[in-house]
């Protein structure tokens, strides 16, 4: 991979700037389809993002084993090969081995950085959090971005423990998927020297007066120039731009909460050209009028000119 940068901050850190948290393509049967994911990953190269997040939550990480996880770091790894997007393989399974093994895997693959969930499926206590960091920060010479997504892991990290985290080896950055502002802002005024990343969408703007490194989303997929566009407007000091164009990430966020995130993101794609196929059960459309609210919102002139 490249480090070579697309869209990202005017700044000396290397990871820094928009990344698309990579969907995974599916089959009609719910399996991994190489031939969709090919689709998807050139779809998604093309709206000038500084690159990919690969295999995430995004990516439905969660319901697939290991194996299709490593696949899915394959084809997107050969995907972006020349195309000077730097790459970040998600490798966070609920257990440090296999986590440690699929971090190794991404190195092999020639990925650029690698980030992980905290270790869940259980409470786990903040030693053993520290502990999973550390055996997977020295598994391997790759830069690692820790990840604090209270929605998935049942609680906030303690800042304690996320100092503690970013004084690892290797741990590059962090990024924080929580509505939480202040600490954000406060982690990053502490540790100047870290990547900072914000991940939720619809308030990308707010995080980015407050001073991000980037963003790492899911309605990247998709609106890619958008994100990138409200990252220009709020480092610009343009906040009325950045509002604007953040009203359209909100309103598509609302539909998306709606239908099911991932299954929505997908009638999105197919109504745009792209077939990644349905999201692997449970998950499924939770809107009979899906694709008719998300038509109507794709047509609309302002939202409509986003689209690659």
């Amino acid at each position: 991979m490249s480090n070579t940068k697309i869209h990202g901050p005017t700044m000396t850190k290397p990871l820094s700037g928009m990344y698309a948290a990579l969907l995974t393509a599916m089959d009609e049967r719910g399996e991994f389809a190489p031939d969709r994911q090919r689709d998807l990953d050139a779809f998604v190269l093309r709206q000038g993002l500084k690159g990919l997040y690969v295999a995430g939550s995004s990516g439905e990480s969660g319901l697939l084993e290991s194996a299709e996880l490593s696949a899915v770091l394959a084809v997107a790894a050969e995907d972006a090969r020349g195309s000077g997007a730097t790459m970040i393989a998600h490798v966070g399974m609920p257990s440090t081995k296999a986590s440690i093994a699929l971090a190794r895997e991404a190195e092999r693959l020639g990925y650029d950085a690698l980030s992980a969930l905290p270790p869940h499926s259980y409470p786990f206590c903040d030693a053993e959090i520290l502990d999973y960091y550390r055996s997977l920060s020295s598994a391997t010479a790759l830069p690692l971005i820790v990840y604090e997504i209270p929605a998935r892991t049942g609680r906030p990290l303690p800042m304690s423990l996320l100092n503690e985290i970013l004084d690892l080896p290797q741990v590059a950055g962090l990024k924080f998927s929580s509505m939480d502002l202040f600490k954000f802002a406060t982690l990053r005024r502490a540790r100047p020297d870290k990547t900072f990343y914000f991940g939720y969408d619809e308030a990308y703007g707010g995080a980015a007066a407050l001073g991000t490194d980037g963003g790492i989303g899911t309605t990247y997929n998709l609106f890619g120039r958008l994100y990138a566009a409200i990252d220009d407007a709020a480092r610009a000091s343009d906040l009325a731009t950045a509002q604007d164009l953040q009203v359209i990430s909100q309103r598509f966020v609302e539909i998306l909460v709606d239908t099911g995130v991932m299954p929505g993101m997908k009638a999105a794609l197919r109504l745009c050209g792209i077939e990644a196929g349905p999201s692997r059960a449970p998950m499924a459309l939770r809107s009979a009028d899906a694709d008719e609210r998300l038509k109507s919102f794709l047509g609309e002139p302002d939202v409509a000119r986003w689209l690659p």
